[in-house]
């Protein structure tokens, strides 16, 4: 059964989440601050992190940090927060979508089902490609360059998991910015542009002239292995 961690100090909110899903066939466990989700989080690691931004002992962003100095799952904030600043904040922090207070539960429960699809390991098949420039492990989410790992955060590793998965192939600004960000995101291009240009320095041998993450100009990217 999938454990959610949900990190909220709203009672009401707490309650609606649990029941919808527990309904869902979810395990829950509530945290209402963040020291709290951080020692239950070290106790029995969650499959999925659900997080407020506005907690009472520390700020939303310091427990996403947290949480990932150790801990791979996803992050899905809820955040009453609506400011652009605040949704760049968390996601450079780590987390891997950024829901709006008020949220329609249906969506939301798509976009965690989506989270967890995304983390799943790869069954079957090769899961390793190389490149004259860097290796990705699909199946242990790893990136190595001459040798050492390379440190992707989970918003970075998605977007080249998507390009990956389908190689050769142009891959849409819209579909990135559904995928990795959700459906209110898809006119965001300037997250691409940025998170684009951090992968080419991290794993292109020249990140001016790349070989292998490509821009279609006003289209979207595309993988040449």
């Amino acid at each position: 059964m999938t454990l959610v961690l949900v990190v909220e100090d709203e009672p009401q909110m707490v309650r609606t989440l649990r029941i919808n899903l527990k309904v869902r066939g979810y395990e829950v466990q509530a945290a209402p601050d963040g020291r709290t989700a951080l020692d239950l989080a070290a106790r029995r690691p969650p499959d999925v992190v659900i997080l407020d931004l506005g907690l009472p002992d520390m700020d939303g962003t310091e427990v996403i940090r947290g949480l990932r100095g150790w801990l791979g799952v996803p992050i899905i904030v809820l955040s009453a927060r609506h400011g652009s600043p605040d949704k760049v904040a968390a996601l450079d922090a780590g987390a891997d979508d950024y829901v709006t207070k008020p949220f329609g539960m249906d969506e939301f429960l798509a976009r965690l089902r989506a989270a967890i699809r995304r983390s799943a390991p790869v069954e079957g098949g090769s899961a390793v490609v190389a490149t004259d420039a860097f290796t990705i492990d699909l199946a242990a989410k790893r990136v190595t360059r001459e040798g050492a790992d390379v440190r992707l955060t989970p918003t970075e590793w998605h977007l080249l998991e998507l390009l990956v998965r389908n190689p050769g192939r142009l891959v849409s600004q819209r579909q990135l910015l559904r995928e990795v960000w959700g459906p209110a995101y898809e006119t965001e291009t300037h997250y691409l542009r940025v998170y684009f240009a951090q992968l080419r320095r991290k794993l292109e041998r020249d990140p001016s002239r790349p070989r292998h993450l490509i821009t279609e100009p006003g289209m979207g990217y595309r993988f040449e292995p």
